[in-house]
């Protein structure tokens, strides 16, 4: 890999050190989040020396927590204190894309969601700007939409889904102030941080800025901010080439593709004990691998799943232990990236930039080539993560593997055809809540029984863009049932989540290191992207075989599985060998 790795984070409060490793295996906080999210009441440098002070006063070094706790409270704020609620002016309750909503409960929802982005609207304090050493929280330029419930800071990829929402909500003046703030966050850090805190630093997530700024333009045509940050655009692309790539030999040629690959061997701050106890027992050097696999599958944004578990290894004390994300190159992340390519060679094409534009649609063929060797699974029909260290692929269903359908990456008929097939004949399409993460169920949250709006607007957008009406059927019953359960969802609880489970009559999701989050930037985008895209068709009624699904068999095995929750999708994860 070219170049050297972006410095890490050298907060000893927030990020490394021996106050943030008493505090939180102390377990002052029932979220180890709150305490690394928690500002100073006076200089680090001032806290650092009088905690010192206190370990030396101390026969063992080792606080109580009693000693601790007071400790936190004499010089911490409460969290919550670095964000400020904040009003987008350019919020309307009449919006264009209610008139295109035929049902008129759906259409009441969508005011009611619509209305939501008062409520996640925040921006920065300005004491963050003029004393950044005293907060985790990273200065942005604009006010942002956060997700919602603990996750109150801004994130990489929920904003993606956020912004498409934004712009249906005719707020283009805070989507384009979400795009400048990772646009400085790029000239900063040469990167976007997984989220909104020092303590992501070191890490991405799924590099979907270029294809925020194609929704955007798709709005606004602001050919002028193109051409003002288009070099950012490319830094961040060239982040992923020079510390996320790999190169892999298939059938005796030689391609690169990418990875998610975070070299920080901690524990993840803001779930610290949780990462410092799966990592009892073993070796220094194991535990730092481990860590930094977590911290990997953090930048995947599945974390976690067993999607990322290492295949055929001896059993573990968790599952978890087995998670190897950088041997692994992601169908998705590669799907984006060959986007990104493409984007960029038209972006400036559209500039006038005729050999940069050349340069970009070189890289996505060789992308095209390289995800079509190395990704494509002519047997099972479809696109496959591939394992590095054993050389093959995973052939368990992930709605992540249809991604390249949503990119276009390497796409025509005959393997759209093929991916179509592969889908119905999963058992995915059994579940009457939507497209479940994976088949196994393993108590974490990127896997059954739970469903997340984004990989429902991959595969529906995916196969919405299809010649083959098969696939376009498909595409309006995915729509149909996710948008129902998310209606009756709201309707039982009083709130969007950032997860459903698939089973039964829907409900808020479950597993992972935190209860469900209630908000929630993204689902809310995705579910008025949906009525933007079907707004004329859709209905709230719930119906299980209704007219617009195609297959009746399968539509009888729909109401079958309905009865009999979880009967499907219990086995392990199946490996190609």
């Amino acid at each position: 890999m070219a170049g050297s790795l972006p410095p890490p984070c050298d907060s000893h409060i927030y990020c490394t050190g021996e106050l943030l490793r008493q505090v939180q295996l102390a377990r002052l906080f029932q979220d180890d989040k709150d305490f690394v999210d928690m500002p100073l009441k006076s200089n680090p440098d001032v806290v650092l020396k009088q905690f010192e002070e206190l370990m030396n006063a101390t026969p063992s070094g080792a606080l109580s927590k009693l000693q601790l706790a007071q400790f936190v409270e004499a010089h911490f704020f409460p969290p919550g204190q670095d964000l400020e609620s904040w009003m987008p002016p350019d919020w309307t309750d009449s919006i264009p894309l209610l008139k295109r909503i035929s049902d008129e409960k759906l259409r009441s929802w969508a005011q009611v969601l619509n209305a939501k982005w008062k409520q996640l609207g925040r921006r920065v304090n300005p004491n963050v700007q003029m004393s950044p050493w005293r907060y985790s929280l990273i200065h942005v330029p604009n006010p942002l939409i956060v997700p919602g419930g603990r996750f109150r800071e801004y994130y990489y990829w929920d904003s993606f889904w956020i912004l498409g929402g934004l712009l249906l909500s005719n707020m283009t003046a805070t989507a384009k102030g979400l795009i400048q703030n990772f646009l400085y966050l790029v000239s900063k850090f040469g990167h976007i941080p997984n989220g909104g805190r020092v303590y992501y630093e070191r890490r991405s997530q799924p590099p979907l800025l270029t294809l925020m700024m194609e929704s955007y333009l798709s709005y606004t045509n602001d050919t002028e901010f193109l051409r003002e940050n288009i070099h950012l655009l490319e830094a961040e692309y060239h982040f992923w080439q020079d510390y996320r790539a790999v190169n892999i030999s298939v059938g005796g040629k030689r391609y690169s593709l990418n990875r998610y690959n975070v070299q920080v061997g901690e524990p993840r701050p803001e779930s610290y004990m949780k990462d410092v106890e799966l990592a009892v027992g073993l070796e220094e050097e194991a535990q730092q691998g481990l860590w930094a696999e977590l911290q990997s599958a953090a930048e995947s944004g599945w974390d976690f799943s067993s999607r990322w578990f290492l295949p055929g290894s001896p059993p573990l004390q968790d599952p978890l232990q087995g998670t190897r994300v950088r041997g692994v190159v992601p169908v998705d992340l590669n799907a984006i990236l060959c986007k990104v390519e493409q984007l960029l060679a038209t972006f400036y094409q559209v500039l006038g930039d005729g050999e940069k534009a050349s340069w970009f649609w070189a890289a996505r063929r060789q992308r095209v080539a390289a995800v079509t060797a190395v990704l494509w699974n002519e047997d099972a029909g479809v696109w496959l993560d591939y394992h590095l260290l054993h050389q093959r692929h995973n052939r368990a269903f992930y709605p992540s593997n249809l991604s390249p359908l949503w990119t276009e990456c390497g796409v025509d008929l005959p393997r759209t055809e093929k991916a179509l097939h592969y889908l119905e004949e999963s058992s995915a399409l059994s579940y009457a809540n939507g497209l479940p993460t994976s088949l196994t169920e393993t108590g974490q949250q990127w896997d059954l029984p739970n469903a997340w709006a984004p990989l429902q607007h991959m595969v529906i957008l995916g196969l919405a863009k299809s010649s083959s009406p098969r696939a376009r059927e498909l595409a309006f019953s995915l729509a149909q049932r996710w948008l129902q359960m998310n209606l009756a969802v709201y309707e039982k609880y009083g709130g969007m989540f950032e997860k459903y489970d698939v089973e039964g009559d829907g409900k808020p999701g479950g597993g992972g290191e935190y209860p469900v989050q209630e908000g929630f930037g993204w689902t809310n985008g995705v579910v008025l992207q949906l009525l933007d895209l079907y707004g004329e068709q859709l209905t709230a009624a719930s119906s299980l075989c209704s007219p617009s699904w195609p297959w009746i068999g399968a539509c009888l095995i729909l109401v079958l599985f309905s009865q009999l929750p979880g009967l499907l999708g219990d086995g392990p994860v199946q490996w190609e060998g």
